[in-house]
């Protein structure tokens, strides 16, 4: 399976496949969201280690079954024939009702055929109240 465009990548492809992710992780359908990595992919997101497209899936089902309302904004930090950096930010509320701005920088590393196979993730949240949420 190839998922377009494909390494190496070009400024146009870069933010190409930046707008896909954050399309993909915006619909919160987990299993759509798996299908841009590879079956083996790694990932590193805050203090959790998922391998595989399975245990992604049943990590973005817990994710969002979390936080509420969720909305994400990715932008290209830097790229190159495999690899892009962006900076990202997304808001969520918890079951309580409170609100949250996380931020972010995400490392990932393609394949030949343009599915991520590595991505790493730093992450802090921020509370806030809901009138200070930009993303909406």
């Amino acid at each position: 399976m190839k998922k377009f465009p494909i390494p190496p990548f070009s400024l146009e492809d870069a933010i190409q496949k930046v707008q896909m992710a954050e399309d993909a992780w915006n619909s919160k359908d987990p299993e759509k969201v798996s299908m841009g990595y590879t079956v083996d992919t790694e990932w590193r997101n805050r203090n959790q280690f998922v391998n595989g497209r399975e245990e992604v899936q049943i990590f973005l089902k817990n994710k969002w079954a979390a936080e509420i309302d969720y909305k994400l904004k990715k932008e290209l930090w830097i790229h190159s024939e495999n690899r892009i950096a962006v900076r990202f930010e997304y808001e969520y509320r918890n079951d309580a009702g409170q609100w949250f701005r996380a931020y972010g920088n995400e490392n990932w590393e393609f394949d030949e055929n343009g599915l991520m196979q590595k991505r790493f993730a730093s992450i802090n949240d921020l509370e806030i109240d809901e009138k200070d949420r930009k993303l909406k």
